[in-house]
This record gives C-alpha cells, structure tokens and sequence, in this order.
C-alpha cells in the first residue's frame, strides 16, 4: 500500500500478505474437498497451520527477540516477554471450508507495562478474499488500505444495524441460554442483525461505520486483540459486557459512542439471566 506504516505495521502487513497468497490456493481447491482423501476438517487444519508457520517465521526473522500467542500452537517464547505477536492465522475457518469468502488474518502486537499487564500497540486484519486491509496504531486511528475509518455516527438504536457470533452445538448451555436472551431483547429494537462467522472481521466492520456494533461470548485474545484496537482507534468503544478488558474476559461488546452503553447493558442482563443454568 502506499501509505507509510510504521516499521511494526510494515512487518506484520508483509507477513500477511505472504501466508494470504497460500491461503488464497487453499481457498480455491475447497470444491474438491469431497473427492480428498484427507477429507475437509484435517484439509482445513492443514490450511490454518501452514498460515501460522508463514506467519511465525516472517515475524520472527523480523523480530528475533518477540514472543508469540497463536491459535493453533499456543504459546511461544519467555514468559517474562517485552513485545509479543498475538495471532488468529484463519478467522473464519468454518467460512474458509464451505467456500465463502469471508474470513481473514489476525495479528497485533502486544507490550508488556511496568506494571506486569500489557497495552495493544498495533493491530491488523487481512481479508484476502477482497484485499481489503484493516490497520491500527495505538494513537494514529484505523484504516482499510488507505481509507482513514471512523465507527458510525447513528443514534437512534432503531437503525443500528448489529452483528454477532452465534453459539453452535459445542458451546456449554448456559452461554447459549445467555445469547438467545440478548438476542431476544434486541430483536424487536434494532434494524436487523447479522451473523457472518469472523469475530476480527465483524470488529473491523465495526471500527468501518458498516455495523452499529457487535457482541459474542467466549471468544480468545486472538480472535479480539486487534479488532479492539481498529475499533477503538475509529472512535469506538470496545469492552468486555462485565469486565473492561475484554482480551482476559472472552466477551466482547463494541459500538459508537451512543450506542456501546446500552448494548453492553443488554448483553450483561442476558448474561445475568443464564448465569443459574451453570448451577
């Protein structure tokens, strides 16, 4: 892209590119899963390892020293790290496997505070399927390629177009229970909302003014950790629904300004709700 990124922003853009190019081949061959031997869930995992190992060597020789948290193998690196990479190599893999376009690369760079905790400095999503790359620095704003972003400006909960992720068969019955209370309370008050399976993705349409905002249970600091960042560099608020770090929480709940209050209201009293089916 033509825009000047910082030397942080330039590695993990490039790192991208380079395991999207092999993703993009993967993606192609999907029709022929049925006829693979290998069958479609180890094609998959195959598609979401190789874009990891990409990933980790690019990112390595850059920054020999930086420790890494990554979806498929976990944790790499000192414990007592500065700097660490925080990684989804296939947001959307369900997507990735039934042929829709609709999925991406999630990175963003961690540094560890005096204190022991840690600060997002950098975040970025790819979405190769439509070349569109999401990017943030903590203190600069968001952009898609070289568009500055900035969350929507609507008020009225009447026209907020939301989105979310919604539970399937292995998620435990108290936070499905939780999910169809939210969604129950919103339904009659909003525009419409919309479920397309990427949690990166749905943070970074959020931090583009294209939904309202978004909610999800359950999540890992790779799904989150760099949409948090796009959305609140856009102008947006990004938290948990009880908590306000939502990267320790797992739930997350973004939107504007006007609207963040009482989404996040909503998804805790759903959440409050379910909470004596864990008994």
């Amino acid at each position: 892209m033509a825009m000047r990124l910082s030397p942080h922003l330039t590695i993990m853009a490039n790192a991208a590119q380079k395991a999207a190019k092999r993703l993009l081949r993967d993606f192609n061959e999907v029709e022929q899963l049925q006829v693979s031997i290998k069958g479609p869930g180890d094609f998959v995992s195959q598609a979401d390892l190789r874009s990891e190992a990409t990933l980790r060597q690019e990112l390595e020789r850059a920054r020999p020293g930086y420790a890494f948290l990554m979806e498929e193998s976990g944790a790499h690196g000192s414990a007592n790290w500065s700097w660490r990479w925080v990684i989804d190599p296939l947001d959307g893999t369900s997507n990735f496997l039934h042929g829709i376009p609709h999925w991406a690369i999630s990175i963003a760079l961690e540094k560890r505070l005096p204190d022991g905790g840690s600060e997002v400095q950098c975040g970025l999503v790819y979405a190769p399927s439509v070349d569109e790359m999401f990017w943030a620095e903590k203190g600069t704003g968001a952009f898609v390629n070289e568009r500055r972003l900035r969350v929507s400006a609507r008020r009225e909960w009447h026209e907020a177009m939301l989105a979310t992720g919604i539970p399937f068969a292995a998620v435990p019955p108290p936070r499905r229970l939780a999910f169809a209370r939210t969604l129950g309370g919103l339904m009659p008050q909003v525009a419409g909302i919309r479920r397309f399976g990427a949690a990166a993705l749905d943070l970074a349409w959020v931090a583009a003014g294209r939904y309202e905002g978004f909610w999800e249970l359950g999540l890992h600091p790779w799904d989150i950790t760099a949409g948090v960042l796009l959305v609140r560099e856009a102008g947006g608020f990004a938290t948990g629904a009880l908590a306000d770090d939502p990267r320790e929480s797992g739930e997350v709940v973004a939107a504007n300004a006007h609207l963040h209050a009482r989404l996040r209201a909503l998804v805790a009293e759903g959440m409050t709700a379910a909470a004596p089916a864990a008994g």
